[in-house]
């Protein structure tokens, strides 16, 4: 019985000694250089790997089947359709036969189009889209198109639409900065705008026009 004990006891301190052994080596081994940090119970689930979406990757090399694009022919959910007219000469005519898919913005959706267009266009058309940016005014890109003027005034939403897209003379493309959705929101602010600017130089146009039939049958009485 005695010597059953101590042989047992024996085994504890065998079981214990290597036990606590075990722990300091994996302690010491772990502390042992900062540049080669311990090991890491499932990594891939500690540290994952975050992409930009549509950004190029190796993930198809290392067998991880990812689809890195839109399934082709498909279409977000809530996004408009493609816009699929060519950019040239041909397609730029025949956007003017494009509508604008968009309901009446409201005054929320207005001021949120006016955000985008202050981001985006403001810097080169101006605030008051008379050309007068601050890097047109500053000399930095030349032939800033002046959209108070009429032939932008009359121009087709369509044409505008095409034109924000694919880029018309010295502005780029639009494509990647705007949504679909907010090219056309950013259309509907613009020409709110042209009309509010058209009113204003009619106004001004009776005024001056009051006035100087008034100035002629004052003359015309004396």
């Amino acid at each position: 019985m005695v010597g059953n004990y101590f042989w047992n006891m024996k085994k504890i301190k065998i079981l214990f000694t290597l036990i606590l052994t075990a722990s300091f080596v994996t302690v010491f081994q772990s502390c042992d250089s900062k540049r080669e940090p311990g090991k890491t119970y499932m990594p891939d689930m500690a540290y994952s790997r975050a992409y930009q979406a549509y950004a190029p990757n190796d993930l198809q090399t290392e067998g991880i089947n990812y689809v890195q694009y839109p399934v082709e022919g498909t279409i977000r959910r809530g996004d408009l359709l493609p816009y699929t007219l060519p950019n040239d000469s041909a397609g730029y005519k025949m956007s003017a036969d494009i509508e604008d898919p968009l309901p009446p913005l409201d005054s929320t959706q207005m001021a949120e189009a006016q955000r985008l267009f202050n981001i985006n266009c403001a810097i080169c058309h101006g605030p008051k889209l008379d050309a007068q940016g601050p890097l047109a005014t500053g000399g930095k890109i030349g032939g800033i198109a002046n959209l108070t003027l009429r032939q932008y005034v009359e121009m087709p939403v369509g044409t505008m639409f095409h034109s924000i897209t694919y880029g018309k003379n010295n502005m780029g493309s639009y494509a990647s900065q705007l949504t679909r959705e907010q090219r056309w929101m950013v259309i509907q602010y613009v020409k709110s705008q042209q009309l509010q600017l058209g009113a204003a130089v009619d106004s001004t146009k009776s005024a001056d026009s009051g006035s100087a039939m008034t100035k002629d049958s004052s003359m015309a009485k004396k």
